[in-house]
């Protein structure tokens, strides 16, 4: 049966010199591994966060951009019916605007 290690961790190795001694001879071989235990994986936890706020913010730019664009939409219409003055069809006259008389 082969004994597999975990995902992302190496096996240990150890010399063939060593290895091959300690086959001939029936000592044990001894690993001590110093790990420290693994940290608290915030990447987790940060990159949803992230994702979540620059979608807030696009969200955010985007009815701003909206809104901008409706006030200049505004403008650019009192401008042109104020320079064009009544409009009429037919015997109908709408006056988009008041004289100042």
């Amino acid at each position: 049966m082969s004994q597999h290690t975990p995902p992302g961790q190496m096996a240990a190795h150890i010399p063939a010199d060593l290895y091959q001694r300690a086959q001939a001879t029936g000592q044990p071989v001894v690993f001590v591994v110093n790990d420290p235990p693994p940290a608290f994986p915030w990447q987790r936890i940060v990159v949803p966060f992230a994702i979540a706020g620059a979608v807030a913010a696009g969200g955010w730019g985007l009815v701003t951009a909206i809104c901008f664009l409706l006030d200049i939409a505004a403008h650019t219409a009192t401008v042109i019916a104020g320079a064009a003055g009544p409009i009429g069809i037919g015997g109908i006259t709408l006056r988009l605007f008041r004289g100042k008389n």
